[in-house]
């Protein structure tokens, strides 16, 4: 069943605009789709949308946000009521920032991933309510637990710890599902009536650390109109999910440290602290405890994260996990796409089960999808699985680390895909962000 909400898309770009429409339109009752800002007016007046997914720039060349900026303020003058969130690239957050303080919703950062854009939009024209936020949660998808020993294990310590306050550090390699243990977790808390409130460390620039965690009051800074809440907040009485929290700089450590300590935010700007009550989960694909050694993360606030420590394991040590997830993955996008659900044959299966899915859970979600979307057939064979060459990592893996080996196999990978940072991520089943991480990290 669909739920109830129009939402009206306007980006010049006719493949975004498609994407969306096939992202939404099974999740809303109505997408509209408008190529050109100038309709905005008269869309607004038929469609009369709950929100507005609204680009920042329209023409080749012009990158000001300008544009984008104009835009919000006439849907706001002309619709009041309407929800807006803003479309940007991630070079041009700082954008977004402005279009918050000129009353945006919310805003999505391009190249977007389907679940974060989805939830962002569900959440929005729901109300955003923190009350309302388990309702957010019934949409975002459950744990793969599979029923491999160590995922029973983990299994059972999450649910023992769930219930409890303790905070709690994720740790385990890219795309093994770390988000999804934390809103399990919540879910299975006392605290699941309460709102969620999920930051990646990793998209959050330094100077916007504060305002994001803390909030803002009115005057902080140029154009800062109006008092803003920041997550933690926000998140009162519910859980905070710091997610990459290897990516904080020392400088801002200390902040998180002495919120945690006090229990209490102070807003820039303001002076007056605010007492905060909530539960804290981080997640990493970092060594907290080298970098605590080398002097890149302060001992004191790994211990304060720390209270329970959960390790995902990487998709090549839970094979016999493989053909259920599949299975769930196959059953999933043959629906979203209208799609009889093909079988798996005994060769697709053998093909999924031997190769080492360095892009873990993630990565074998998106080869399924791409399968679904490009069969025709009645059963999936090995063929259709666009798999890269299991020599992409190296034959001698006892040789190497497992940080030589990833950097090996991104090197590798950017050369067969001539630079394409799309594609290289999308192969290896990671977010640009986080490849731009790891680029960084390895000196690539």
């Amino acid at each position: 069943m669909k739920k109830k909400g129009t939402l009206l898309v306007v980006d010049d770009n006719r493949a975004v605009l498609k994407a969306v429409d096939l992202l939404m339109s099974p999740l809303l009752e109505h997408v509209a789709t408008c190529p050109n800002p100038q309709l905005i007016p008269s869309m607004l007046k038929e469609l009369r949308p709950n929100a507005v997914l609204l680009d920042m720039n329209f023409h080749a060349g012009i990158n000001s946000g300008n544009e984008g900026i104009y835009w919000l303020r006439e849907i706001k003058r002309l619709s009041p009521n309407t929800k807006v969130v803003l479309f940007t690239a991630y070079a041009d957050i700082s954008l977004a920032v402005t279009g918050m303080k000129e009353g945006a919703d919310d805003f999505v950062v391009k190249p977007f991933e389907n679940k974060a854009l989805s939830d962002t939009l569900l959440r929005v024209i729901g109300g955003d309510k923190p009350s309302k936020s388990k309702q957010t949660n019934h949409n975002a998808p459950t744990m793969l637990w599979g029923d491999t020993p160590a995922m029973r294990d983990l299994r059972l310590m999450a649910e023992k710890v769930a219930p409890t306050d303790a905070n709690i550090l994720i740790t385990g390699e890219n795309g093994t599902g770390k988000d999804l243990l934390a809103r399990e977790i919540h879910a299975l808390s006392l605290r699941a009536e309460g709102p969620l409130e999920i930051v990646d460390m990793g998209a959050v620039v330094d100077t916007l650390f504060e305002s994001e965690l803390y909030g803002h009051v009115r005057g902080a800074f140029t154009d800062a109109k109006a008092d803003r809440i920041g997550k933690f907040e926000s998140a009162q009485g519910g859980t905070v999910f710091l997610d990459e929290i290897a990516n904080l700089s020392l400088a801002l450590q200390a902040k998180l440290l002495t919120v945690l300590q006090q229990r209490q935010v102070v807003p820039v700007g303001g002076n007056k602290p605010r007492p905060v009550d909530v539960r804290l989960i981080c997640a990493t694909n970092g060594d907290l405890e080298a970098m605590v050694r080398e002097g890149k993360f302060r001992q004191d606030l790994y211990y304060r994260i720390n209270s329970i420590h959960l390790e995902l394991p990487p998709l090549r040590e839970r094979r016999d996990d493989i053909e259920s997830l599949s299975q769930l993955f196959i059953d999933k996008y043959s629906q979203q796409y209208g799609k009889q659900a093909p079988t798996l044959s005994a060769s697709a299966l053998e093909a999924l089960r031997q190769y080492p899915w360095p892009g873990n859970i993630r990565q074998l979600q998106h080869t399924i999808e791409k399968a679904i979307i490009l069969n025709d057939k009645g059963a999936l064979v090995a063929s259709d699985f666009d798999l890269p060459p299991a020599c992409a990592i190296d034959s001698n893996p006892q040789e190497q680390t497992l940080e030589e080996m990833e950097r090996s196999m991104i090197a590798k990978t950017i050369a067969e895909c001539q630079g394409n940072m799309s594609a290289v991520a999308k192969r290896l089943g990671v977010t640009r962000q986080t490849l731009y991480n790891k680029i960084k990290k390895y000196n690539l």
